[in-house]
């Protein structure tokens, strides 16, 4: 089992400890398809809390009355004094949306108030129809108003990849200045490689952090182009402390960096990252089996971690080297993440090896010319059917015994 520390924040003097900032129930929950009711947020909830996560924004309090009693019904339930996660609303960058955050979280001394405002170009002039001066005002004003309600704020720039780096460079460090503790940069439509994830945030650290040392960069990658955990990975290389992620990746369009993928890779590549989150990963495929309950969406089969295929095995290639060691074909044990253990699926593809191993378990061992005939039958099912089920390996087990022994079966009988 993963060992868990407490929740890290922002302030926390701890250069090698990623903080897994949880938006399953906001950010995720927001794209079509996955709507959660308020029972439903209390329930997945208590699975991520159990998980580790060390921030929940649990909603969005502004967007809706439902919205905002929804996050105070997760607090209530949910929030302990001086331990478990910090609970998080995003806000706009105004002050009715900060003081709807402020009465959903104020049950809690562990709240964080994330505010956004766009940044790039065709923010700035399709969507807000300001200036970059008039930004950089908004930006400040939100923030310093927040401070008087929250010791914990949080900035996102929205659509950062796709802001002129100097001029975004210019809006976080005014955000630092006015009191934001997390600068969030975040890749909202999913256009950025791992490249120029990696460059920009060596460039705004190197800026900025001289003059704010206890600052936290957060990412947040969407998926649109499939690069989002890649692009995630690079940027905890390139100095980030904070990643924003959803459990099996929901969210808009394309969905988020997939939590279970981005701490699996951070552990399972611990000599490349050099890095630790307070997740406790035996639990990540129970949690992510409750949110396909919730959201009434099954994973597919070949999902990274959490897909019923992750640790299957048909090839008879790959289930001769796990015979011999497990390590042949699989970079992590499956009771890591809360499978039990990996399974062979007998289909077309499998090997004679493992069609005798299994019909063993199955108390008929095979050898000779009836292991023979069972895997030649065993193949042409196969070649109909697909996978070959205990019962159907039985059946095909008992059907190509050879004559001299079913001969011998009828004497016993008759005798």
């Amino acid at each position: 089992m993963t060992e868990v520390t407490e929740p890290f924040v922002a302030g926390t003097p701890d250069p090698n400890r990623v903080i897994v900032f949880d938006t399953t129930m906001r950010d995720g929950e927001q794209a079509p398809g996955f709507s959660m009711s308020p029972a439903d947020k209390v329930r997945m909830g208590r699975a991520l809390k159990a998980l580790g996560v060390d921030v929940m924004e649990a909603g969005f309090a502004a967007a809706s009355p439902g919205d905002e009693n929804c996050i105070r019904r997760v607090v209530g339930e949910l929030a302990e004094d001086g331990a478990g996660p910090v609970f998080c609303s995003l806000s706009r960058s105004n002050e009715a949306d900060i003081d709807a955050a402020w009465r959903a979280l104020r049950g809690t001394s562990r709240r964080r108030v994330h505010i956004f405002l766009g940044t790039s170009p065709i923010h700035r002039a399709a969507k807000l129809k300001m200036t970059t001066d008039q930004v950089v005002t908004a930006a400040i004003r939100s923030v310093q108003y927040a401070r008087t309600r929250f010791d914990d704020v949080e900035f996102s720039a929205e659509d950062a990849i796709r802001t002129e780096p100097e001029f975004l460079a210019e809006v976080l460090e005014a955000v630092a200045t006015a009191g934001a503790t997390t600068l969030n940069v975040p890749d909202t439509v999913g256009y950025a490689t791992p490249n120029e994830i990696g460059a920009l945030y060596r460039f705004l650290i190197a800026r900025i952090r001289p003059r704010f040392p206890d600052l936290v960069f957060s990412t947040h990658c969407h998926n649109d182009l499939g690069m989002a955990v890649a692009n995630t990975l690079a940027a905890v290389q390139n100095g980030v402390r904070q990643v924003e992620a959803t459990m099996n990746g929901i969210g808009e369009r394309a969905g988020n960096a997939s939590l279970e993928e981005v701490v699996m890779a951070l552990r399972v590549r611990a000599e490349m990252f050099g890095v630790t989150t307070g997740i406790d990963t035996t639990r990540l495929v129970s949690t992510s089996r409750l949110l396909s309950e919730i959201t009434h969406s099954p994973v597919v089969r070949n999902k990274a971690i959490v897909g019923i295929n992750a640790f299957a095995h048909e090839a008879g290639i790959h289930q001769h080297g796990m015979f011999a060691d497990a390590r042949t074909y699989e970079i992590m044990r499956p009771q890591d993440v809360g499978f039990e253990g990996s399974f062979f699926v007998l289909g077309k593809h499998s090997g004679r090896h493992a069609v005798a191993k299994r019909a063993e378990v199955l108390g008929q061992p095979l050898a000779g010319a009836h292991l023979i005939a069972a895997f030649a039958a065993f193949k042409a099912r196969a070649d109909e059917i697909g996978e070959i089920g205990d019962t159907e390996l039985l059946a095909i087990v008992a059907a190509s015994r050879p004559a001299e022994y079913q001969e011998e079966r009828v004497h016993a009988a008759v005798g």
